[in-house]
């Protein structure tokens, strides 16, 4: 798919002139700097950051093995699927698909945008049908959110589906990857070279142990993170997190170690929650979560608050009656939550 960006764009965006500040004015070394308005004292923290964060982002692409003009960091992945809309999508006149049930940003993103979300629900099975998505574009959508695996079910989308959608969608096509980390399946980075309407969000939260550092990825054709960079505000990751981040990426193998570690108590706290007497079903996972059917969320999930244990209740959302979601924390704290639920037997 060649992506025709101007006639996604809205018109505002399209003759924006971006805020330049005064580290996009000059980067580099100097002695004295006069050009900002900084407190000259507290130094390193009296020093705006990097808007670029060419460091991060050269560490990050080499991680990923992607190219830095192919490279955003946000706040966390909410910032670049806020800026999506707020480039791509016109208030009250276009929409996007989603799929349904699924990441609650992309819905929350969208009202607060005022952009229609036309969703598609997904099988009993949590399965996605390419058919189903298309048909639910109209001539008004923009994009396409679609989470791999997903979240709050788990599973991973068939990758063939999702590449069908790629294909035939003239739109902005985002498939978010957090938990790809703790899956069989491959990301679709390798497909960003091959369809320039391709974009992927990942995060440093969930395998490399970041949450409160709040840094998240897209990854994106040239002439799309042009415009999320062009919109973003000028500081939007502190020195703090860029230099902390940098420090946490040189340990590659802790994050393997830990993503082992996961993946192993996962297949563990799979086996021994199946056994409970008031579990249903537990749904095949591809993530560092399983979701649980059961007799009684609200009840179980209340006697496990009250053992300070908390897990959470998705049993109001579409698909998911009964379920509760768990992550898969140590193997200390799997260990307590599974005596917890012995309690309960």
């Amino acid at each position: 798919m060649s992506l025709d960006i101007n006639k996604l764009l809205r018109d505002n965006i399209r003759n924006l002139k971006p805020y330049s500040s005064a580290r996009d004015e000059y980067s580099g070394e100097a002695a004295v700097f006069l050009d900002a308005n900084e407190n000259p004292y507290n130094s390193p923290w009296n020093r705006y950051p990097d808007p670029r964060q060419l460091k991060l982002k050269s560490r990050v692409g080499e991680i990923k093995n992607i190219a830095v003009p192919n490279i955003f960091l946000g706040n966390g992945s909410d910032e670049p699927i806020d800026l999506l809309f707020r480039a791509f999508c016109e208030p009250g006149r276009d929409n996007v698909v989603s799929i349904n049930p699924t990441y609650g940003m992309y819905r929350v993103a969208a009202d607060t945008n005022n952009i229609a979300v036309n969703l598609v629900s997904l099988s009993a099975e949590f399965e996605l049908n390419a058919d189903e998505v298309l048909a639910a574009v109209t001539d008004k959508t923009k994009i396409i959110f679609l989470c791999s695996p997903n979240n709050p079910s788990g599973n991973a989308l068939d990758n063939l589906q999702m590449l069908r959608i790629i294909e035939e969608f003239s739109g902005l096509v985002v498939v978010d990857e957090a938990y790809i980390d703790f899956c069989p399946e491959k990301s679709f980075l390798p497909f960003l070279s091959q369809y320039s309407n391709l974009v992927i969000l990942q995060t440093f939260s969930k395998a490399w142990g970041m949450a409160g550092l709040r840094l998240g990825m897209a990854f994106a054709a040239e002439q799309v993170i042009e415009v999320l960079s062009r919109i973003k505000y000028p500081y939007n990751l502190s020195i703090l997190t860029q230099q902390k981040a940098i420090e946490l990426l040189e340990n590659e193998q802790q994050k393997t170690e830990w993503v082992s570690v996961i993946l192993n108590e996962r297949t563990k706290l799979i086996e021994n929650i199946k056994k409970y007497p008031f579990v249903v079903k537990v749904y095949p996972t591809d993530a560092n979560f399983v979701l649980v059917k059961t007799y009684d969320p609200k009840g179980i999930y209340q006697y496990l608050v009250d053992e300070k244990i908390i897990v959470r209740d998705r049993s109001s959302i579409s698909l998911c009656e009964g379920c509760l979601r768990i992550s898969i924390g140590s193997p200390e704290e799997n260990a307590t939550l599974l005596e917890a639920l012995d309690g309960l037997v």
